[in-house]
Formats: C-alpha cells, sequence, structure tokens
C-alpha cells in the first residue's frame, strides 16, 4: 500500500507523547512493506537533526516549519463557513505545507492519506478529498479544555479558558467533516466528538506500547520506591506532579519513613524543583526511563486534567510496575481496580492505595501479572497497525464501492 503520512510533529524524539504513533505505527507499517511518504510540521531545530534516525522507516521525508496562526484567522474561520478549508495555498496557514502536499500527490499515486493531528492538519482536505482518508486528532481539545476548566479556580483564567474551551467545541464541531474516518484514542474523547458532531464517522484506535523495548526483567524493587513521569510542559503532567509532592507524597512519607519518590521527564519548571530532597529526585529529562519503571515499587498516577490515552500507564504496565492511579489517567484502557490497577479519585484514595500495595506483595504480584497480560492482549503496536491497516482497506473498499455505483 502507498500511503501519504502528513504530520502535526516528526517522529523523533519520543520523549512527547504525541510522536509515539507516527513513529510506531510507520516503523511497524513500513516492516509489512507498506510504502510511506512522511510530510510532517516541525518546531525546533533538533528536529531536523534527528531526521536520519527514521529515514529508514520513510521512502521519502520532508519537514516543515510549524507556522504561526494568528487568533484572529482562528476567529475569521469560526465565524465564516466560506472560510474555513482554503481553496488556494495562500488562504492555509502553511503554504509551504499545502504546495508540499499538492506537488507530493502530482508525483505519486497513494492509496489512503493519513492525516495525524487536528486544526494543525485538517485544512489540507480539500487536496486529499478525492483520495480515501484517515485524520486521527490525538484527543478531543475541547474535552481537555472541559476538564482543565473543572480544576481552574482563577477568575481571569477560567474566563480565558472558557472563550478557548467554546472556541474548540465549535471548530470540533465541523473539523472533521469530509473526511472518510476520524480517529480516536479513548471512549471519552470520541463520545465527547460525537457529541458536537453526529455526523462524523469515528472509530477508536489506541496508541500502542512497544513490548520488546518495555520488556520486564522480572526484578522485583524491595524498596518502598514511587515513580511518576511526564514532560512537564505539559499543563497536566504538571498538575499531577505538584499534586504528588505536595499532597500524596507527604502522607506516604510521614507514615513510611524510607519512602522515596522519582519525578521523571523533561522541562520541569522551578515550583517543581523547588520540592526535590533526599527523598524527591527531580531527574529532567533521562536518555531511558526503563531503570526507573524498574527499580520502582509503585508507579502512581494523580492526573486530573487533560484527554486521550496515556502512554505513561501502558508502559508501567508493560514493565509489570504496579500502578495507583486516577480513573482519568486509565482513559481507552479497560482497567479492573484490584486486578490491573489500584485506582483513585482523591488523595486519600490514592495514599490509601500505595498503602496497601506497600503492605501486600501478592496484592502486588497481580497487579504485575494481570497488568501487563492487558497490554499484550490489546496495546502492541503489532495490533495498533492490523487495526489501521484495516481502517485502511475499509475505506478504499467504500470508495471503490460509491465509485461503482456512481455516487463520487
Amino acid at each position: 500500500m502507498d500511503i501519504l503520512l502528513i504530520s502535526r510533529c516528526p517522529p523523533f524524539p519520543l520523549y512527547r507523547g504525541d510522536r509515539l504513533i507516527p513513529y510506531h505505527l510507520a516503523r511497524e507499517l513500513s516492516s509489512r512493506l507498506h510504502l510511506i511518504d512522511l510530510l510532517a510540521f516541525y518546531d525546533s531545530p533538533s528536529d531536523i537533526a534527528e531526521v536520519p534516525r527514521y529515514e529508514r522507516i520513510f521512502r521519502s521525508v520532508k519537514l516543515i516549519r510549524e507556522p504561526h496562526r494568528p487568533t484572529l484567522d482562528y476567529l475569521r474561520r469560526a465565524r465564516n463557513p466560506n472560510a474555513r478549508f482554503p481553496r488556494t495555498a495562500e488562504q492555509s496557514w502553511s503554504p509551504e505545507m499545502w504546495n508540499a502536499i499538492q506537488m507530493t500527490l502530482q508525483s505519486k499515486n497513494y492509496d489512503v492519506v493519513h492525516a495525524f493531528g487536528g486544526v494543525q492538519v485538517y485544512e489540507y482536505l480539500p487536496l486529499i478529498r478525492q483520495i480515501p482518508n484517515v485524520i486521527v486528532p490525538y484527543e478531543s481539545y475541547s474535552l481537555w479544555l472541559e476538564r482543565a476548566l473543572e480544576k481552574e479556580t482563577g477568575i481571569v483564567q477560567r474566563w480565558f479558558k472558557n472563550i478557548e474551551y467554546r472556541m474548540a467545541s465549535q471548530y470540533e464541531s465541523w473539523m472533521f467533516d469530509g473526511y472518510d474516518r476520524t480517529v480516536m484514542l479513548a471512549e471519552p474523547d470520541a463520545h465527547a466528538l460525537k457529541a458536537l458532531n453526529p455526523r462524523v464517522p469515528v472509530v477508536i484506535i489506541p496508541n500502542g506500547v512497544d513490548m520488546d523495548y518495555f520488556g520486564s526483567t522480572g526484578y522485583e524493587p524491595p524498596d518502598p520506591v514511587l515513580m511518576f513521569i511526564g514532560n512537564y510542559d505539559y499543563q497536566p503532567n504538571l498538575d499531577a506532579a505538584l499534586r504528588l509532592v505536595r499532597t500524596i507524597f507527604p502522607q506516604i512519607k510521614a507514615a513510611v519513613p524510607q519512602a522515596r519518590l522519582y519525578v521523571v521527564g523533561g522541562n520541569p519548571p522551578p515550583e517543581l524543583c523547588a520540592y526535590a530532597s533526599d527523598s524527591v529526585e527531580i531527574t529532567g529529562r533521562v536518555p531511558d526511563t526503563r531503570p526507573y519503571f524498574e527499580f520502582s515499587m509503585i508507579f502512581i498516577s494523580p492526573l486530573r486534567m487533560g484527554a486521550g490515552i496515556k502512554n505513561k500507564v501502558l508502559e508501567a504496565m508493560a514493565m509489570e510496575t504496579p500502578v495507583v492511579a486516577t480513573p482519568l489517567s486509565c482513559d481507552g484502557i479497560p482497567v479492573v481496580n484490584g486486578q490491573h490497577v489500584i485506582l483513585g479519585h482523591t488523595d486519600e484514595e490514592l495514599v490509601n492505595g500505595v498503602f496497601q500495595l506497600l503492605r501486600d506483595p501478592r496484592l502486588r504480584l497481580r497487579l504485575r501479572r494481570y497488568g501487563k497480560q492487558l497490554v499484550e492482549q490489546n496495546f502492541t503496536w503489532q495490533r495498533v497497525a492490523s487495526q489501521y491497516e484495516d481502517l485502511y482497506n475499509q475505506v478504499i473498499r467504500e470508495r471503490h464501492e460509491r465509485a461503482r455505483v456512481g455516487l463520487t
């Protein structure tokens, strides 16, 4: 199959969750002899330096600088239905990407076009409308903002976030019209999108985990070490980490003096770094997260905002690190409380879940065993790639059938 991938971001580096899909999906599809051309936005010179790492996955690679999208343009498109989908390169947010897509389509015949992103890539539908296509917006941004609004206490901040929420909801009510399929990663996001636009054909295909990379060694850590992981320029991760170091871990430390906490991941701001101590290590970005999963007795995820599926939870389960988490942390993952993870909404429930696991090695073993089994059965990239192959073939068949009966 010849596939054109138009992506909101390049596949590398892999420290951001949104880059996992274009990299791992393309890697798996190319191993099945599909031919993939990549057109992707980038926002840092370091992204260009990574290109040699994945050129072997793609037949061709072209990175284009992420454009500035003025607020007034967002408003204009929201208010004027005729301006929502540009007709020329000059009307698009990125004439360079528009022209690159146009030239690529003129030079090759594609079986399917896969657009990865939401507002960053939706506008190219007029160029790809005649080809079977899918769009993967990664998450419902309106759901993300709705959850953020629930936790926002500042009056001014709530006012601005509410405006942004209304704008995102308006966009999601029409942005995916015309695409053959819109793919969401988790049921809550799919439900939110369908509520805004019942016309849009939505399917759910989750993220995957590289089980060869995140494979457990069978080591059982003897010490009460906890960990959380995230990229802390992403507000939900920062909120969860601050909640952890301010209110959750102090309660655990008071009852278990030898307890330690790793807060792993890039871009920790000063307000988070201020909590570093002998028992709390703020690591910053690390080259390999696996040793932290392996040497931690418990992975704790106190997320209370955000949307989409959380790969950090899948990776912990794949590494057989027992998980204590909020239900939101497990969106899109069919966990059973007490079998795959320990769930808790409040600080008290999360703390009690940690105490429960610290006291009960048999419960830890159960979570290790069944958590990994759940990931192996449902969330490997091989399985995810097969779901996308099935989806591609389905939209191709539908196009052929419509052409046969004269509906196109």
